[in-house]
């Protein structure tokens, strides 16, 4: 008897900066993310990735990225991607593309990534507030001792 359907294992899940796809069919991740260290709040992220790769399944699934904000109820970005997996030597590679993420306070961020509505992993993102060290005013330049008379 051949299984129908095994809900997969997710094998990885990044966050990062950039994610490109060469002319081989390989992947290149650009800026993975263990934090975002930002001088100032809030602040805007352009473009947020999360690179998710799957294994080990077979059927058709609906993957759910989500990034919750620190009080672990607001869901500040969600992508929902469909995949199948036809045998379980197979894998299944999906990136998530979260543009124009308004941080608005420190704190620890979460991304969750659900496969059919059952949470295989969630992980924090810390967002820092590091302000820019406060520049002092330049040195007052060297005084020149006093013009002397030649003696006459």
């Amino acid at each position: 008897m051949t299984a129908t359907r095994i809900l997969p294992d997710l094998q990885c899940s990044l966050m990062c900066e950039d994610i490109r796809q060469e002319a081989s069919g390989n992947f290149l991740l650009v800026g993975v993310l263990n934090f975002i260290r930002v001088p100032q709040l809030p602040v805007v992220a352009f473009k947020l990735n999360v690179f998710n790769r799957w294994t080990a399944g077979v059927g058709q699934f609906l993957e759910s990225t989500r990034l919750i904000a620190p009080d672990q109820t607001t869901v500040l970005r969600k992508g929902e991607v469909k995949f199948v997996l036809q045998d379980a030597a197979l894998h299944a590679t999906n990136v998530s593309v979260f543009g124009q993420v308004e941080f608005k306070t420190a704190g620890t961020y979460f991304v969750e990534v659900l496969v059919d509505d059952v949470m295989k992993l969630r992980y924090p993102i810390p967002v820092i507030h590091t302000p820019p060290p406060q520049s002092s005013p330049p040195p007052a330049p060297p005084s020149s001792p006093p013009e002397t008379a030649p003696p006459a």
